[in-house]
Order: structure tokens, then sequence, then C-alpha cells
């Protein structure tokens, strides 16, 4: 397939005002300037002007599993009956025939990391998946792709009213902390254990073993933030424990950006489009993409699905451009750093020969409201 006669979006490399992509199968197999178009007689696509990109990439959202209009039959996204539930794993819960994900793919959104939601400490694991596929295990990029944590407002409100256990921010902080250091624990016994035949492995645990690649540093951590303090408690526990993390929403993050500027944590930023509905949001502002982005944060866009419908991720990102951030780092908000904050950038994000062929096709600049989509393919297939 040639897809030709558009603004070509790269998102790793230059915009190319007039050029073309070449899709090979089911990967990217070129781009250029029309100039250097190859000869093609096979199927094409004129994008009459338009822009041609890369497929959009929500890098944090609970698509699949908040099944849309079906209430507590289809809400799979917490399990809030107890505070550590690492070995819970998102690909156990989402339901790629939920129509949110025609909607993903109608609105040009290919990729998504999704999982479980904030109601505790430990909540899960997140999946990159694709969204065009009838059972999840076609559908997936990377999983697990990260380890969910959360801080702040959301486990402090489920537990209060279970009479349990965290009610206040010191205890989320130290249930993350001890199981931690359990797995650090486990771990140690299983490779003692298979160093020395006379030692005894420890009993499977299947929380422990969900943790031992966090504390390996092998599974990164998407810590829920969004206070400033709550930020700096994420970015504390993972210096304490060596943890890859990634600090998401961080509504607060343009109030302390040298924080994880100084500390080379990446930020998924959102949902923007939205009141504010928790205390937690009272500074929630369009300028915070922007103003991590100076302090040289690598920042992402995210929905939040279904906190903003997983179609509305553009209108996000317009709406960080309106709050000052440059329109073409803003779309690599949603593309190519998205994918890599997500750990999937080998794969998606960009149009990179050798990349999945995963594009998008719009009549007019991808960030305009009145832009329509013209074309989305997954995996070089029109979708």
């Amino acid at each position: 397939m040639l897809i030709y006669n558009g603004v070509v979006h790269t998102m790793d490399g230059p915009v190319i005002p007039c050029g073309y992509v070449l899709l090979s199968g089911d990967k990217i197999a070129r781009t250029g300037a029309m100039e250097q178009c190859p000869p093609w007689n096979g199927p094409s696509l004129d994008a009459e002007g338009g822009h041609i990109l890369p497929g959009l990439v929500d890098a944090h959202c609970h698509l699949g599993m908040f099944g849309d209009a079906l209430g507590f039959e289809g809400d799979d996204g917490n399990e809030s009956t107890d505070p550590c539930t690492p070995q819970l794993r998102a690909i156990d819960a989402i339901n790629p025939l939920d129509r949110c994900f025609a909607e993903a793919r109608a609105a040009g959104v290919t990729t998504v990391l999704t999982g479980p939601g904030s109601a505790n400490p430990i909540s899960g694991q997140f999946a990159a998946v694709k969204t065009a596929g009838r059972w999840v295990d076609e559908m997936i990029l990377k999983a697990p792709a990260a380890m969910k944590l959360a801080l702040g407002e959301n486990p402090k409100q489920v537990y209060h009213e279970r009479d349990e256990t965290p009610i206040t921010r010191m205890a989320t902080a130290a249930i993350i902390r001890e199981n931690l250091r359990k797995a650090l624990e486990y771990g140690e016994k299983l490779d003692k254990a298979a160093q020395d035949e006379d030692e005894d492995p420890p009993d499977y645990d299947a929380k422990l073993e969900a943790l031992l690649p966090v504390v390996r540093g092998e599974l990164p951590v998407h810590i829920h933030a969004h206070r400033a303090d709550d930020i700096a408690t994420g970015i504390r526990i993972a210096r304490e424990f060596s943890l890859d993390c990634v600090i998401v929403h961080g509504t607060e993050g343009h109030l302390i950006a040298e924080l994880p500027a100084q500390a080379n944590v990446p930020v998924i930023t959102g949902p923007a489009l939205g009141d504010r509905s928790k205390p937690e949001l009272a500074n929630l502002s369009l300028e915070t993409p922007a103003i991590l982005a100076r302090a040289g944060v690598e920042t992402a866009i995210c929905t939040d699905h279904p906190e903003v419908p997983v179609q509305y991720l553009p209108l996000c990102a317009a709406l960080a451009v309106r709050g000052g951030l440059d329109p073409e780092e803003a779309l690599q908000a949603i593309t190519f750093r998205a994918a890599r904050i997500a750990g999937v950038a080998d794969r998606v994000g960009s149009l990179a020969p050798g990349k999945d062929a995963d594009v998008l096709v719009t009549s007019g600049h991808p960030l305009e409201l009145f832009s329509k989509v013209r074309a989305v393919f997954i995996n070089g297939r029109q979708v």
C-alpha cells in the first residue's frame, strides 16, 4: 500500500511537507518526499494534501477494563478487596469487543496502554495492546508493560469506606514499601535455593512473583499521582528501591517540574478535558505538559479512558497546545514519546522503516478540531 501526497509527520524526524509512506505487509517500508517516491502499481491512497502520521498511542487508559454502558457486569478495573494485587493481569480483563475499541480505531488511536484502576496501592499489571482484534491475545504488543501503583486520594477513599487500611497517605506508601521489600527477600531466597541444593526455595507466592521483575528493574512502575506531594512520594519510593518509574497524571507536576526532571522520570499527563471533580484536581492546568516539557521532562498525554473517551486523545493534545506546548511536541506526546514511555517504541509511534504499519491519514492537521480521519491502518490493514 502506498499512501502519498500528504504532509508526513514521521515523529522521529523532520516533517516532510509533501511526501509518501510505503507499507509492505504489516510493516513500514519507506517514507520520503514525493520526488523520491518509487514507481508503484499496487494499492494506493491519495492523501490529497492532508496529513500522514503514525497511529496514535494512548499511554494510560483503562480501555476494555470498564465496559461501556454495562455497569457492574462489565466493571473489571478495580479489585478493591485487597490493597496489594500485583498478580492481576490486564489481559484477563480486557474486553476487545467493547465498542470503545471501535471508537478508538475510528479516531486513529491504534495502540493503548491499559490496565487496572487506582483503587489499590499496588493495582496490577498493565498491557500495551493494539485496538484491533477479537481476542486480546492477538492484540498484545507487550504484557506486562508496567506495574500500576497508586498514591493519594483514591486508595484512601476506597479503604476508608471499608474501615480498612490504608486510610492515610502514610499507610499507602507503607503498603507499597512492605511488599517491595518482601519481593526482594523472596528473590534472594529463590537465588540462594538455585545456587545451593541444600537451601529450600520459598513457598510460591503469586504476589511476590509478580513483583520480582519490578524490584529487579525489569518492569517499570507507573505511579498514579496527582498532587505534588504524591509525585514526590512516588519518586522517593522509586529511588529507595531503584525502580524504573513513570508518573501518571502529574496534575500538579507544573508546580515541581524540576523534581521529575532531575530524577529523569517521565510524566504521562492528563486527563485535562474535564472538571476539577475531586480535591486532588484543584490545580488542574492546560499548561502542565508545556511546563514539564520546557523543564526537560519526557511527557506524554493520555485520556485515562473512560474519564475522557479514548477518541478524544487528539483533542487532549490540542488543549496542551493551547496551554503552550509546541504542536509537533503535542503530536509526539500521543505518538513517539507515548510509545517510548510505554516501552513499545521499537514497534510503534513513528513512521520509521521496519516498524508496524500503523498509520493515520487526516484531512487537515491532526490536532485541528475540524480535521477528519480519512483512513486508519493497523498492521498494514485498513481498519
